[in-house]
């Protein structure tokens, strides 16, 4: 297992928990607009920590910590995922999940053995202009199952959607409201210039721009919120 970097504590990453988060490198997506790009291009890869620097530093944080949240890249691309949660989770920490939700598969099976507690699920735009949103790659039909599995209710979870320009309109986020109005929770966040990005050419929206993609969304999904805006 690849580990590309360790937050040791956040408040922000896993609702409710302090946690710890761990990055692993490596993504089957291209969004132009990712703000991670030293950990999605592999000619950027580097091990930061070996999986047992990981669990050394695991071991001196029981009890301090609530939670981890494994983070990427795309964590899901890798197939000893669903172990290193179950050793997480065995240390009694709880475990969120971030995935862009092309792996169904192990999802499922993740979700099915209970090895998360939380998943975060990016919905990169709306069904019309996601292939153009994930740098030309199509992976909507598993994005789909994946958003589908988790609103069956077997794992606490949330959607959210990065929004920037030239992306994401009021007509965007309609379609997104209409394809996820069951959805428990669902998350706007302004996109921020990390300074290591896929592409240029994306811009911040505004945030009267931002309450105005809400109202989109609010009809369909009621409980949505901004994130992100001070």
């Amino acid at each position: 297992m690849k580990i590309a970097g360790l937050q040791k504590m956040t408040l922000l990453d896993f609702p409710g928990r302090i946690a710890c988060t761990v990055f692993l490198p490596g993504c089957n997506l291209r969004c132009p607009f990712c703000h991670n790009a030293s950990l999605v291009l592999p000619e950027r890869e580097k091990e930061i920590i070996t999986e047992e620097e990981l669990f050394t530093f695991l071991s001196s944080r029981q009890k301090k910590l609530d939670g981890v949240c494994v983070t990427g890249g795309e964590p899901t691309l890798y197939i000893d995922l669903p172990e290193l949660l179950n050793k997480i989770k065995a240390m009694g920490f709880q475990v969120k999940l971030d995935t862009n939700g092309t792996n169904p598969e192990m999802l499922r099976e993740i979700i099915r053995n209970g090895l998360c507690d939380y998943v975060a699920m990016d919905i990169k735009n709306s069904p019309e202009r996601y292939t153009e949103t994930c740098g030309g790659i199509d992976v909507l039909e598993q994005v789909r199952q994946s958003a589908a599995l988790l609103m069956q209710g077997n794992v606490d979870y949330e959607f959210r959607t990065t929004v920037m320009h030239p992306f994401h309109t009021p007509e965007e986020l309609t379609q997104i409201g209409k394809w996820l109005q069951s959805a428990k929770r669902y998350f706007i966040q302004g996109f921020v210039d990390s300074g290591d990005l896929l592409s240029s050419g994306n811009e911040a929206l505004t945030e009267n721009e931002m309450k105005e993609l809400l109202l989109a969304v609010q009809k369909y999904i009621p409980s949505t919120q901004l994130r992100g805006l001070s």
